[in-house]
């Protein structure tokens, strides 16, 4: 999944901003995911840095001049815009927003927006008073209006010692922007997905709790995937110390307790619920409220059953709904997998052994075998994002097959 945008083109327009030195590292990491990266300066933006710095990093012409004598044969502006996949705009100035949102075409970058077909996502950077001018204000709503994305700059200390809206957002903000928009074909456009993922926490006192070792690696791709694929993606999450996915409607919850609470109070608007998180199935009955003092005997913990919550899923999923569930297992795995994809009434069953190298808990990669009622699909060890993306395959089809 490293070259996700392999064969992809991406247009930055950078304008002038202080904020234009971060575009460098924005470049870098589009190359890394595989983008065919063409960069547009304005002149003012040579004020900032180099176009030998993007051409270094692309391999490509940085355009400044729209009539520069050393072009090919066809018209720079025209042609990048119909080969762009997305284009985005980052430092955006007042200048340039100003432009854009008016129809004015007076240099390479702007003239190249105008021509531009693909989604343009714009990032305004600026003096906090500029940007909360009501002529730019009016100016980004004109953008929006015209289906550009704005991305809303954040507050801090800005290059002029104000304190305020006007900060470009980070390099990997704007990189995630791009990926939301191109990665993926929005083959899960309109859908709405539910994934619970990382572990369970059972307080036994103030200091000491019961958990397990999911790092939550496996849900938190399954969630990032189905985002990219355009599904509206509720990320119910235990501990894990993985980054959030973007653009995710993200509830942190701590206990198996909590986890089914939240599950209870959003899955009915669910077209699919993956359950991959790794739930306690003991808590303790009685948490002491201070804590428990070491004495010279065994400490006795008295524990009851949780909640099931892939069983309830399962008792009481809508029609066309689909329910997945994990096992992970350490014997008996196709066996153990089936009685549980019967006994939960799910729709499949994601097995894997913690036994199997590669597989398991807190690694990159995993090695699994989707189990359903008439079929059995074992996969080869891969990372746990491409597992992800087959996961979310097998799900769509077997929607489909409930649908006829």
């Amino acid at each position: 999944m490293n070259k996700i945008l392999d064969g992809k083109t991406v247009v930055l327009g950078i304008s002038g901003s202080i904020a234009a030195y971060k575009m460098a590292n924005v470049t870098s990491m589009l190359i890394k995911l595989g983008a065919d990266v063409h960069v547009i300066m304005t002149k003012n933006a040579l004020n900032f840095i180099n176009p030998i710095t993007f051409e270094t990093l692309t391999n490509n012409k940085c355009l400044v001049d729209t009539f520069d004598r050393n072009f090919e044969f066809h018209v720079s502006h025209v042609s990048l815009g119909q080969k762009a996949d997305v284009m985005l705009i980052a430092p955006a100035s007042a200048n340039i927003i100003s432009k854009m949102a008016n129809g004015i075409a007076d240099d390479m970058l702007s003239t190249t927006a105008l021509a531009a077909t693909c989604k343009k996502i714009v990032a305004p950077a600026m003096n906090t008073h500029m940007y909360n001018n009501r002529i730019t204000q009016d100016n980004i709503e004109k953008l929006k209006k015209y289906d550009f994305e704005v991305i809303d700059p954040v507050k801090g200390i800005l290059a002029c010692r104000d304190i305020g809206d006007g900060k470009l957002p980070d390099e990997e903000t704007l990189v995630n922007h791009i990926l939301r928009e191109t990665a993926c074909s929005k083959d899960l456009k309109g859908k709405k997905v539910l994934v619970t993922a990382g572990a369970t926490m059972e307080a036994i006192d103030p200091v000491r709790y019961i958990t397990n070792h999911s790092s939550g690696k496996m849900g938190y791709a399954i969630a990032k995937m189905a985002m990219l694929r355009g599904a509206d993606v509720t990320l119910i999450s235990g501990n894990s110390t993985e980054d959030i996915p973007p653009f995710v409607n993200f509830i942190k919850v701590k206990s198996a307790m909590d986890m089914f609470k939240a599950v209870k109070e959003n899955y009915k608007e669910m077209d699919f619920i993956i359950k991959a998180a790794a739930v306690a199935d003991y808590t303790p009955v009685n948490v002491s409220e201070e804590k428990i003092k070491k004495k010279d005997d065994d400490m006795f913990i008295k524990l009851k059953r949780t909640e099931d919550i892939l069983k309830f899923l399962g008792e009481n999923k809508l029609k066309n709904q689909i329910v997945c569930g994990f096992a992970m297992e350490t014997s008996n795995l196709i066996e153990n997998a089936k009685e549980k994809l019967k006994r939960k009434k799910a729709d499949i069953i994601v097995a894997n052994s913690l036994k199997e190298e590669g597989s398991g808990f807190k690694g990159d990669t995993n090695k699994v075998t989707f189990i359903t009622e008439d079929d059995m699909k074992a996969l080869d060890l891969m990372p746990k994002e491409e597992v992800a993306v087959k996961l979310i395959d097998e799900l769509m089809d077997l929607k489909d097959k409930k649908e006829v």
